[in-house]
């Protein structure tokens, strides 16, 4: 019996995803408080990315549960990113980690559930070297130069994905 290497990729594909199904999140938080249908809630807030996650239970078939990002405030400096969940594919063999996992259930249902992934990329970034003064200190013509080379520092990036778990009610 001979394998094609395709095979193996689907095998190893389908084990990644099974461990980051298992894998602890960096968090660990209680199952939330029941929503009501329409009340609009906040699931959880990344202030490094000024970032809100938001959520509403509809009461429609068709999209029962309706998972938003909003912007924190509009003079929020982000100091991290937030990026779509299907343009970052997050992925525990490329560094991702599984950084919280939020459970609402429906409280006019409550045999369902909406369930947010949060997944977290860490950057690398060290601090800058102390200078003879001991002061950490960016110069504004070596940060041009370095962006100009295409070295600019990483920050962190998140992503997050929601689904509904358990049966739908009628």
């Amino acid at each position: 019996m001979t394998f094609k290497p395709w095979f193996f990729g689907a095998v190893l594909l389908c084990s990644a995803s099974a461990f980051a199904a298992d894998q602890a999140p960096e968090l660990q938080r209680a199952v939330g408080a029941p929503q009501a249908v329409g009340a609009v809630h906040t699931l959880r807030q990344i202030p490094e990315a000024c970032a809100r996650l938001e959520g509403v239970f509809t009461g429609q078939a068709s999209e029962p549960y309706r998972f938003n990002v909003a912007r924190s405030s509009p003079n929020c400096q982000p100091r991290a990113r937030f990026v779509d969940y299907l343009q970052a594919q997050p992925d525990i063999a490329k560094g991702w980690k599984l950084n919280d996992v939020i459970r609402v259930p429906n409280a006019g249902c409550p045999a369902q559930q909406a369930v947010v992934r949060v997944w977290r990329l860490p950057a690398d970034n060290q601090p800058p070297k102390l200078d003879g003064q001991g002061q950490a200190r960016i110069y504004l013509e070596e940060a041009k130069q370095q962006a100009a080379s295409g070295k600019v520092p990483q920050v962190s990036t998140y992503t997050a994905q929601m689904q509904l778990e358990g049966k739908a009610c009628s």
